[in-house]
């Protein structure tokens, strides 16, 4: 996969993509990732990407000349992206949408600052995205977000064979809970069955696991998790209280 972004502060990016499992995938030849400065495509000389709002207000709005521009030429270096804006608006960003744009040959993100884009220059955008209902700084830290839930996806990126399939989230559940070594810690034992080497009956837990820590945390997931029968006798076999959790199944 090819990952552009476009943006006023493209520094930011070398710190998380030049780390951990973003920098195994670059190295692996998996992840081709560009940083492009936005600045490049203004034409005076303080390159000015922002402006007054028009009608008035607080702040500064990015002008959309420079986008539009930007991505006249991106677009023409290879296969035309999937272009990502980071908005309020958008489409709430989730473990689904993440596997979606794995799915694509090349991704774009658009990356705003200051008080907002001006939105002609959302007309470019093939999807609009949120991370969340909150105000970060710039969209900068909201698309390493995105395009880290993304690589992860990408086969080979991690190590083991089922990394990306056995996640939180994964078929609508929260993940099992983990332990390794030591044993014992202050009292704390590792759950017998773990230690057991019966492979099946720790497959029946965890998945046992998953499915009473979502409905005890997350009850909202089970309404679209893919459960069976015998998930859904589990489920009710359960002695939690809380009425969310009870509605749930």
């Amino acid at each position: 996969m090819r990952i552009d972004t476009l943006s006023t502060f493209p520094d930011m990016f070398a710190s998380v993509m030049g780390s951990s499992m973003m920098r195994i995938a670059r190295d692996k030849g998996i992840l081709d990732f560009h940083a492009h400065d936005l600045r490049d495509w203004t034409h005076d000389r303080h390159r000015t990407t922002d402006d007054e709002p028009y009608g008035g207000g607080h702040g500064l709005v990015m002008k959309c000349e420079p986008i539009f521009e930007a991505m006249d030429d991106l677009v023409a270096e290879g296969p035309r992206p999937h272009v990502v804006f980071l908005a309020p608006q958008g489409e709430r960003f989730d473990d689904a949408m993440a596997l979606r744009l794995a799915e694509q040959e090349r991704l774009l993100f658009v990356c705003g600052h200051y008080e907002g884009i001006d939105e002609r220059a959302y007309s470019l955008a093939d999807s609009i995205i949120s991370i969340g209902d909150y105000v970060l700084t710039s969209g900068e830290l909201a698309s390493m977000v995105v395009i880290d839930a993304v690589v992860r996806k990408l086969p080979g990126v991690l190590g083991a064979e089922q990394g990306a399939t056995d996640e939180s989230f994964n078929g609508g559940l929260l993940e099992y809970p983990q332990y390794t070594r030591p044993a014992e810690y202050r009292g704390m034992e590792v759950p017998a069955v773990l230690r057991s080497g019966d492979h099946g009956a720790v497959d029946r837990w965890r998945r046992e696991q998953s499915l009473e820590r979502t409905l005890r945390l997350r009850p909202d997931l089970l309404e679209e998790a893919d459960l069976s029968a015998s998930d859904v006798a589990f489920l009710k076999s359960l002695d939690i209280g809380a009425d969310d959790a009870a509605g749930a199944v």
